[in-house]
């Protein structure tokens, strides 16, 4: 995913190939068990996975602490921080209204059927420049509303989002996982980004559209009630909630109480946004006492600040394929387009564009943001986790000795590189280190291939490091938390997802490989 752990130059044990495997498979049963059948907090089983890892591995108790510890640091530091800045946003584009606008425009202007293959090119349009990380924190308000919006289930549109955006992250440059590839085959990157977006399309539609439709039928997905980024109406007269409220029908809470009189629906109070209840986006606020007059963003400002970091992060990748290193404006474009500051411009610009905009005073758009943050809170910590756990497998040697494992395998450059990689991928959690461990030791034998047969390797390798997420991957907790599914629905969907990206696209490279 987005942050790269490295391993150390020497492992952090001596234990032998043996017991490294059984330390793995020990550490990743213990999560899943403690998960699934302790019904014990993936924190916390992460934690307590990773003990057993370090353990069975036979590694010092202070080192065991040091890695995951570093682990844990770099992923708050790298995935944390994205996730709160686009959250912010998403707040601010939930209550100004501004996202209830963009899911009227895309639910008036596209059928139910056709709502799939539009979230998967959208998705992958957006992930072009994208980390995966940021693309799902700014999409995935947009899915929960257009589910909650159109009844369409929330897989069979969750997973075209998904699958774009991942699609992009390991085949399509600018991405680190690629352009690394890249550069340790010497490969020709014009050429690697063209045959990757062929592979792209393809491997999106049977990963995202047609997937998505055949597993919503057996995941059945509810997006969670703290991450419905819609700002529903308040009561009105009788404490009632409106007939086109979300929550219509339901009971109203004890904040209904004591509303503002009728026709306040669309008014927000400094105290109440100073104390905001609930403390997440999109919960109903108290509109009683001094109220301040809401105005509804319009569509293309409130779609240009969700794109503006997007394009930021573009113009960067741009800079770095035309611009010279050194000059200013690659130096301006580096600086710009680096993922904390395109969030951050973000954030500024939305405060204006659909906070100040919408009607909302300085401490409004103060509270709003700080409302944005305690729902993320246990997704950071859980993603922290995950990268805790990955961190230690890393340490412990385990990446190492499957790639030592293949180096004298007797097999196709393009089989070899993709095997490599999906035997780190599911060992580590890690695409980028997969594709960075794969693409070195194939590395020689790019110098027996022509020009598309070395684009096609790295696009092999590519393939390989997106196989089978599951508990050792920060992105399988990220998928989790926010599309609100068990263990064992984020295998059947986000797990399996991932295989048929990496199966399709190998297929793809294959194909490729048979006409050039």
């Amino acid at each position: 995913m987005l942050t790269l752990l490295a391993a150390p130059a020497e492992p952090a044990t001596s234990a032998g190939d043996a017991q490294l495997v059984v330390a793995a498979l020990l550490g990743i049963a213990a999560v899943v068990v403690l998960i699934a059948w302790g019904k014990v907090h993936p924190f916390l089983a992460l934690i307590l996975g990773a003990a057993v890892l370090g353990v069975v591995a036979a590694m010092a108790p202070d080192t065991m602490i040091e890695s995951f510890s570093a682990g844990v640091g770099s992923t708050v530091g790298g995935v944390g921080l994205l996730i709160a800045l686009g959250a912010m946003i998403g707040g601010l584009l939930a209550e100004s209204g501004g996202a209830d606008g963009i899911v009227n425009r895309v639910v008036g202007r596209v059928s139910g059927t056709a709502l799939p293959w539009a979230m998967a090119g959208v998705a992958a349009l957006i992930g072009l420049p994208l980390f995966f990380e940021v693309g799902v924190v700014l999409l995935v308000p947009i899915v929960l509303l257009v589910s909650l919006r159109t009844d369409v289930p929330l897989m069979k549109i969750g997973i075209p989002a998904l699958a774009g955006l991942s699609v992009l992250h390991g085949l399509v440059p600018p991405h680190p996982g690629p352009l690394v590839a890249i550069s340790s085959l010497n490969a020709d990157l014009g050429l690697t980004l063209g045959l990757g977006l062929i592979i792209a399309i393809p491997t999106v539609i049977v990963a995202g559209p047609v997937f998505g439709n055949f597993i919503a039928r057996y995941v059945p997905a509810t997006a969670p009630a703290a991450l419905l980024p819609t700002r529903q109406p308040t009561t009105t007269g009788g404490g009632r909630r409106g007939p086109g409220s979300p929550a219509a029908g339901r009971e109203s809470d004890g904040r209904d109480a004591g509303r503002g009189p009728a026709g306040d629906d669309d008014l927000l109070t400094d105290d109440d946004l100073v104390n905001p209840g609930s403390g997440r986006p999109g919960a109903p606020v108290d509109d009683s006492g001094t109220e301040t007059a809401r105005r509804t963003p319009r569509f293309w400002p409130a779609v240009l600040t969700v794109l503006l970091p997007v394009v930021l992060m573009l113009l960067r990748a741009v800079g770095e394929l035309t611009l010279a290193d050194g000059t200013l404006a690659r130096q301006t474009l580096d600086i710009a387009g680096a993922p904390i500051v395109a969030l951050l411009a973000g954030v500024i610009v939305a405060m204006f564009t659909l906070g100040y905009q919408a009607g909302f005073s300085r401490s409004q758009v103060s509270s709003v943001l700080g409302g944005s943050l305690p729902p993320i809170a246990g997704i950071l910590l859980i993603v922290a986790a995950g990268g805790g756990f990955k961190q230690v497998l890393v340490d412990a040697g385990v990446g190492d000795l499957v790639a030592d494992a293949a180096k004298d395998a007797n097999l196709s450059p393009l089989l070899l590189g993709w095997l490599v990689a999906v035997g780190i991928r599911v060992a580590t959690g890690s695409a980028t280190v997969a594709t960075i461990t794969a693409a070195g030791i194939v590395a020689p034998l790019a110098a027996t291939l022509d020009r598309p047969g070395v684009a096609l390797l790295a696009l092999a390798v590519g393939c390989g490091s997106l196989f089978f997420s599951h508990v050792n991957d920060a992105g399988f907790w990220l998928v989790k938390e926010y599309f609100g599914l068990t263990v064992g629905q984020t295998i059947k969907s986000w797990s399996v997802l991932e295989t048929i990206i990496s199966v399709v696209g190998f297929a793809g490279v294959l194909l490729l490989d048979l006409l050039l």
